[in-house]
């Protein structure tokens, strides 16, 4: 396996793991999700492809991507309340689910961490439903700690 940035031969292969992530979102809430909804169409992937602070990193195994992240760079300067920092922001993480629990995630992960401390970055941030258990359970395995707390009431 390898993970490498995407490329624009990378774009089919991100629609259909997209595809994935947008299943799982409303299964777990279809109050919130649209069936069949996916986050980025080609267009806007060819968009992020050029904006170098939109990296997305996939993993390949062998001829087929099977795996992305898809990142944000977050420059905080200059805010009145916050410290100035770096995050890399995980946007996105998706592992093909017929090949999930084959340590494809745990690679992608520790690629982006990779990425932002040679960028100097001070954390790398995401966000998780709640009702996505097995997403959850996977980035408490990585080490990751909560940093806040999203609440609902639902009317």
């Amino acid at each position: 396996m390898q993970i490498r940035f995407a490329k624009m031969e990378d774009i089919p292969a991100m629609i259909r793991l997209l595809k994935q992530v947008g299943r799982v979102h409303y299964d777990g809430r279809p109050d919130i999700f649209r069936a069949d909804a996916q986050k980025y169409d080609e267009q806007a992937l060819a968009a992020l492809l050029q904006d170098k602070n939109r990296p997305i990193l996939v993993a390949e195994d062998g001829e087929n991507v099977v795996g992305y992240a898809f990142c944000i760079l977050q420059n905080t300067q200059g805010d009145p309340v916050l410290q100035d920092r770096l995050t890399v922001y995980i946007d996105d993480l998706c592992v093909d689910e017929t090949c999930r629990g084959g340590g494809i995630g745990k690679a992608l992960y520790g690629a982006v961490l990779d990425y932002a401390k040679g960028l100097g970055a001070y954390n790398v941030t995401l966000n998780v439903w709640a009702e996505n258990k097995s997403a959850l359970k996977f980035y408490e395995k990585m080490g990751l700690l909560p940093q806040k707390y999203g609440m609902e009431t639902v009317l």
